[in-house]
């Protein structure tokens, strides 16, 4: 009944304002539109000697509908891009409706106006629309530009400080004389702000705005804004029609040449982000990307018109969401993958697995693989093998063909456009797709070009930037850091994005190859496809909504070693864990949960994997240099072993650095949970190496004791499979571990209570890896 009745109000202040003489008042002390009732936080409106109490919101979209009312906005657009999307977008927020002229039709105001002039098309749509309003001289004419243009405020603050200029036309100012310099001298001096005419924003009464369109004739391929900027410089009409700039941005904010001037600030009230001109100290209320500052725009795009608020985030995220969850199998859009292997790549096989792992019907899905890399023949090979047939299609280009990274990608998109593909993925082999709804996802964002947020663990590297050099290379945008650690959630407009995207298939149909490609002069191939994009006024989007994957550290991978994955514990750590690390690991510090102690003060854990196993076997046989068990050891310092064994020292092989990183990483907790108050971080130990017993070799070791504080035993291979015989007795405790499981260490106290021996293994090999800790 009471919203029935706000209706009714409504209905009945524009009768009386239809059918009166009497003006519309609002009952306040200031000047402002109107003013609250503190302790009823209502408005009141007095219309024909009636008055009405109404709340906050109701006056403002009835103060609003007023004004859009008299005001007439337009714009030209041809087509549908992603810029004019959002200055839709931003329009609705301030619940403005533009009159869309020329859309669907072909383009003829000049071949290049980007870098040419033209424009003057834009000029006679206006003058031929506006005909059937030149009689209402009341009437406000605002003009914008579609493709770069924002609004930042509504109507009726567009129109309030439009009065308050006492211009009967008002056009944006810029920095730049276009496009022809020698007119700068002939402007008039300004001594604030910019001086020179933009025609990109402009809004005037009709009578003004009709004379300005109709005082000469201009074709369709000439400048708009040498047209306008003639008429500025004519004083006599400059005079005759009150025609002003906006030198210092009331309501236009032209930034080209001012992007260093406007900076974002927040507004508590409101919980919105605004802008404002530092310089001028003002708030503009639309916003223009002209010439170069496009780029500047769209980063502004991420947070101005309500786009995103620290306290309510990305509202501009959601517009435009499709929905895939209860779509039939065979109306799921098709998606062409296209994955380059490009270098040599650390923990490819679970990049692989990763991406099959997708929650994506594989019948729906045709993947394209480019590995430029012999080194990965077999992962690739062995993956097509198990998980080919998934798939709607598979093909792959080898190293044999010798087919360079640019001309894959771009063979990839006319695969893509042969199939007829709804989306095109392309994913790099340092990608690693944690999420497994990442392609649904990206898919559900409803975007052009849209890239998962993916980082380098524990570093700043990531799969996009936020701002671009004048030469178009990397520069950190001030948000960048916020975005990559994730400190704001969202999806950010961005200049480049790589390793990972998803494009859909209409921008592939709809621009011709020739411009769409990964070719540029001086540019890789992600760099140069970026520009192609940015070229084509083709938005870039990366997503951090959700946690999608990360990216692998290539930089010190060296496939010359046997076995480089395990080289890689501090340039990748979280891959190198999830690979190298006992899976149950963890479990080690449940609370509920007793150490196992098969004998008095040793303890046995789960910590390395079956690959960890299997990989520092190979990587010691792939060496092979085995000492001879003598007493003589070259490698001592002293040159002696007492208790020698046939074994291979970590150093000799290069990785005893990682070795003790793992050391202090995954034993040292363990050994602080056991072995109560003894704490020493990091571990020192001089003795790391792995040890091979074989019945025809060295079967067994004496008995003696560690020169260690405490020692660890890791088994690498397993009892039964393996070999037969072999285990530790402890021999004071006539105490024996006989039963070892690969993957399991043994930590015990060396030097004086734990004197053992290394029992006889009668069949096969077995592999320990020993280290004495804090000798």
């Amino acid at each position: 009944m009471m919203l029935l009745q706000g209706k009714l109000i409504i209905i009945y202040i524009f009768i009386v304002i239809i059918n009166a003489d009497d003006e519309l008042s609002l009952q306040c002390e200031s000047k402002t539109d109107a003013c609250t009732d503190k302790t009823k936080n209502t408005y009141t409106i007095a219309a024909n000697n009636a008055s009405i109490e109404l709340l906050p919101v109701t006056v403002s979209i009835f103060l609003h509908i007023l004004v859009s009312d008299n005001v007439l906005v337009v714009t030209v657009a041809t087509s549908e891009t992603d810029g004019f999307n959002r200055y839709l977008q931003s329009a609705r927020e301030y619940r403005i409706q533009p009159t869309i002229l020329g859309f669907g039709q072909e383009w003829k105001g000049g071949d290049d106006i980007k870098r040419y002039t033209g424009g003057g098309w834009k000029v006679n749509l206006l003058k031929e629309h506006l005909q059937k309003f030149k009689d209402d001289k009341d009437k406000i004419v605002l003009f914008t530009d579609a493709y770069d243009v924002m609004f930042l405020g509504d109507l009726r603050r567009i129109t309030e400080n439009f009065k308050l200029t006492g211009a009967r036309v008002l056009f944006g100012a810029e920095a730049f004389c276009w496009p022809n310099e020698d007119l700068a001298s002939k402007y008039p001096k300004s001594e604030k702000g910019k001086p020179y005419l933009n025609s990109g924003l402009y809004i005037g009464y009709m009578p003004e705005i009709m004379e300005l369109l109709e005082r000469k004739d201009i074709k369709d391929t000439d400048d708009d804004q040498l047209y306008f900027t003639e008429a500025y410089l004519d004083e006599n009409l400059r005079e005759k029609l009150k025609f002003k700039l906006d030198h210092e941005s009331q309501i236009f904010q032209n930034l080209n040449g001012a992007s260093n001037e406007v900076q974002l600030h927040g507004d508590g009230k409101e919980h919105e982000i605004k802008l404002k001109n530092v310089l001028t100290h003002t708030e503009p209320l639309i916003i223009h990307g002209n010439g170069p500052s496009k780029i500047r725009l769209n980063h502004l795009g991420n947070y101005i018109s309500k786009a995103w608020t620290p306290d309510r985030n990305c509202k501009h995220c959601t517009y435009g969401l499709i929905n895939l969850t209860n779509v039939e199998s065979a109306d799921i859009p098709t998606v062409f993958v296209a994955l380059f292997v490009e270098q040599a790549t650390p923990f490819f096989e679970e990049q692989l697995l990763k991406l099959h792992a997708q929650e994506y019907p594989k019948e729906r899905v045709h993947l394209f693989i480019h590995n430029n890399i012999k080194y990965h023949k077999d992962h690739i090979k062995e993956f097509v093998e198990k998980y080919g047939k998934d798939y709607f299609s598979v093909k792959e280009i080898t190293p044999e063909d010798e087919i360079s990274e640019w001309a894959a990608r771009d063979l990839s998109l006319d695969q893509c456009l042969l199939k007829d593909c709804d989306y095109y993925f392309s994913v790099d082999a340092t990608v690693h797709l944690d999420n497994p709804y990442t392609v649904k996802l990206l898919i559900e964002q409803n975007r052009t070009v849209v890239a998962p947020l993916l980082v380098r663990s524990g570093k700043a590297w990531s799969n996009f930037w936020g701002a671009l050099t004048t030469d178009g290379y990397y520069s950190r945008s001030d948000d960048y850091m916020d975005i990559v650690y994730n400190n704001k959630r969202g999806l950010w407009n961005v200049p480049f994005v790589s390793s990972a995207y998803l494009i859909n298939g209409t921008l592939l149909k709809k621009f011709d190859r020739t411009k769409l490609n990964y070719i540029r002069s001086n540019y890789d191939a992600d760099m140069a496809f970026c520009a192609n994009l940015r070229d084509l006024d083709v938005f870039m989007f990366v997503s951090n909504r959700l946690d999608f994957g990360h990216l692998v550290n290539p930089d010190t991978y060296d496939i010359t070693r046997a076995k480089p994955d395990m080289y890689q514990i501090f340039e990748n750590e979280i891959d190198w864990e999830e690979r190298y690390i006992h899976e149950d690991y963890a479990e080690n510090f449940n609370p509920n949960k007793t150490a196992k102690q098969p004998c008095p003060d040793v303890y046995w854990f789960p910590i390395v994997s079956p690959r960890f196993c299997k990989d520092l076997i190979d990587m010691m046989e792939n060496f092979g240099g085995w000492s001879d068990g003598s007493n003589k050891d070259s490698r001592l310092e002293g040159g002696y072993e007492a208790v020698p064994t046939r074994d291979i020292h970590m150093n000799q092989v290069g990785w005893e650095r990682h070795w003790l990183y793992f050391l202090q990483k995954y034993v040292r907790p363990l050994q602080e949970m056991v072995f109560i108050g003894y704490e020493h971080n990091p571990p020192r130990s001089l003795m790391n190496f792995v040890v091979r017993y074989r019945p025809d070799e060295q079967p067994s070791l004496r008995p003696h004791h560690d020169s260690s504080t405490y020692t660890i035993n890791i088994a690498l291979n397993q009892k039964g499979d393996d070999y037969e015989g072999g285990g530790c007795r402890f021999i004071r405790y006539n105490c024996s571990v006989v039963e070892t499981k690969s993957g399991w260490v043994l930590m015990h106290p060396g030097k004086l209570t734990h004197y053992h021996e290394g029992l006889l293994v009668t069949k096969g090999t077995r592999y320990i890896m020993i280290a004495f800790v804090d000798p």
